[in-house]
């Protein structure tokens, strides 16, 4: 969503776009803000962006076939 916004903002700008597509202007700016600076991101998404290369591992270790539970469970 936020590249659609910042693919289009020259030409329309923010709050119009924002407005069509029922999301407040402030959610685009924080999402902007914490794209640009990772401290700005939740805890959550902090905590997923340390996991991902180990669930990456986990899948292609057990030959790209785990599914989401086998995954979770692996990583246990």
């Amino acid at each position: 969503m936020t590249n659609f916004i910042d693919y289009h903002r020259s030409d329309y700008g923010v709050e119009p776009i924002c407005k069509t597509l029922s999301i407040a202007p402030t959610t685009y700016y924080a999402r902007l803000a914490a794209r640009n600076d990772p401290s700005k991101l939740s805890a959550r998404a902090k905590r997923d962006v340390i996991l991902k290369p180990e669930i990456k591992r986990v899948f292609k270790e057990n030959y790209k076939v785990y599914g989401v539970r086998k995954a979770w469970r692996q990583m246990q």
